[in-house]
């Protein structure tokens, strides 16, 4: 069970569901494409590839209302789109494919994704592979990766990118200050990959996970509580919850920095706003610095879709703010721990290994 203790004294607890939990009230077409297993600390889903746009905004419907007369957000949510983020370099000037480019892209990826490795279909990767795209890398040339069985089929639409902003579909420019830092980071890494445990990513050290996750097919659940003065976001990946306090209190004081930056929400009609500052200068969500301001709006447009639009706006990194839309479906299927690598076994394995190579390439 995890518990969050709200600002005005209240608590919201999540159950935990610790394994593999067999799917009985599902149709007889369902079964075997919706059970979630565990793996080596990471849980992933089984789904069938199909297309959102049936499932999208229904005119004149509006979502039901809580307790409180809210917009009802509650429930699980999942994403396991392959919408890539950015628009591929084959797909340029368009928004959306045809039908025939649809089934052709859908084709195309059946075709070899149960002979690839489950890093090569998560991300933009799925697609880039499949459109032969010049952007495209492996995931892990050296090492590989567990198989394709463990991992989601995506669900693939007509869209072709999940940013709707700017109009090409591609993350802006970074900044020329923004640039140098990128550059020293990549020098800094590749001169010391593994000194220390330091020297690794936050989620290699299991220390923290982006929020909220704009990455699909892997632990990208969510379920979403709301009381009349906050609501919390339960994420999956990283077993990590937000709770966001409805008020329109002000932000805390500049000085003080957070992991997940500092989140005050409030209702506009129909959609939830989040508005967070204040991130840690270690944070660096997608890249932003600790002075990006996100802007999240959750909408519920249909039954099973719930509309979620992020804002980056970071004017020390990127030339113009961008925004990314992602279409949550709702889905029973459980939330799971994710455990990362308990006891932090895998960095004496990452670090030992370093050693090792520098003892065999002659370093010190």
């Amino acid at each position: 069970m995890t518990v969050a203790r709200l600002w005005d004294g209240h608590y919201l607890a999540f159950p935990q569901v610790g394994g593999y939990r067999e799917r009985v009230d599902l149709k007889a077409e369902e079964v075997g494409m919706r059970c979630r297993v565990m793996f080596v600390g990471l849980c992933v889903c089984i789904v069938g590839l199909w297309s959102v746009d049936a499932a999208l905004a229904q005119d004149g419907w509006t979502a039901p209302r809580n307790a409180e007369g809210q917009p009802d957000l509650s429930g699980i949510w999942a994403n396991n789109s392959a919408t890539p983020l950015q628009r591929p370099e084959q797909l340029a000037g368009k928004v959306e494919l045809s039908d025939e480019e649809l089934a052709e892209l859908n084709s195309k990826i059946q075709a070899f994704r149960d002979a690839e490795q489950a890093g090569d279909l998560l991300g933009d990767r799925l697609i880039q592979q499949a459109l032969g795209d010049s952007e495209y890398q492996d995931f892990d040339v050296v090492t590989g990766n567990y198989n394709a069985f463990w991992l989601v089929e995506r669900e693939l639409d007509r869209r072709t990118s999940l940013i709707v902003d700017p109009a090409d579909g591609r993350i802006p420019s970074l900044t020329a200050r923004a640039q140098e830092l990128a550059a020293e980071r990549r020098a800094y890494s590749a001169a010391h990959p593994s000194d220390g445990p330091e020297d690794r990513n936050l989620g290699d050290r299991c220390l923290h996970f982006a929020a909220p996750r704009i990455g699909s097919g892997y632990n990208s659940y969510m379920q979403i509580l709301q009381t009349q003065s906050h609501v919390a976001i339960f994420q999956e990946m990283g077993h990590q919850v937000r709770t966001i306090p409805l008020t329109t209190h002000p932000h805390i004081d500049d000085d003080i920095r957070q992991w997940v930056g500092d989140a005050r929400g409030r209702w506009e009609g129909e959609t939830l706003v989040v508005e967070t500052r204040n991130y840690s200068a270690e944070t660096r969500f997608n890249g932003a610095s600790e002075n990006l301001h996100l802007i999240e709006r959750y909408t519920r447009i249909s039954p099973d879709v719930l509309k979620h639009e992020i804002t980056l706006n970071d004017p020390d990194t990127w030339t113009s703010p961008w925004t990314v839309e992602l279409l949550h479906t709702s889905t029973r299927d459980p939330i799971f721990e994710y455990a990362c690598h308990e006891g932090n076994y895998s960095m004496p394995g990452i670090l030992g290994g370093a050693r090792l190579d520098e003892q065999q390439g002659g370093g010190e």
